[in-house]
């Protein structure tokens, strides 16, 4: 990586069907092996099984499921005279989307079930409803950050 210039920023294109931004960084954490259409039948289904279980705007139960996922701390390594502290950081807005959605990708995989499709609408319906292991993981993360508050003052 260069130390001359900051990397630029790629900006992610909408998917075709919801026109969000979101639903397709979503798709590209539930992509493996290239195959683009598969993981986007996967979350389009997904999304229609959270609009018929729920009746509300499968998007609208979607951001409150990111929104209530995305850590607002966590706790970072930093050297200091040999020891390492682990030091609380505020997190940044992009990256605790990022967060969110690889943590509700993958423990939507970690699932009990059939289907893949399943497996994620539920665990986005547990996120909606402040429950889950998203949002579990989400409270240790701040449980971790809360008992680190006497570093704090190691922070770059």
């Amino acid at each position: 990586m260069s130390r001359r210039t900051k990397a630029s920023k790629r900006i992610t294109p909408p998917d075709s069907v919801y026109n969000s931004r979101l639903i397709s960084m979503l798709i590209r954490r539930v992509m493996s092996r290239g195959k683009h259409s598969v993981a986007s039948h996967i979350v389009y289904k997904a999304l229609d099984t959270i609009g018929e279980r729920t009746g509300n705007p499968p998007l609208e139960v979607f951001d409150r499921a990111i929104r209530n996922a995305t850590p607002l701390v966590e706790v970072k390594a930093r050297r200091v005279g040999g020891a390492t502290y682990q030091v609380p950081m505020e997190v940044r807005t992009d990256r605790g989307v990022a967060l969110a959605l690889r943590w509700l990708v993958q423990y939507s995989r970690s699932r009990a079930g059939r289907s893949m499709v399943t497996k994620l609408a539920n665990e986005l319906m547990d996120a909606a409803n402040e429950t889950g292991q998203t949002i579990r993981k989400r409270e240790e993360t701040h449980k971790m950050a809360e008992a680190n508050k006497a570093f704090a003052h190691y922070r770059y």
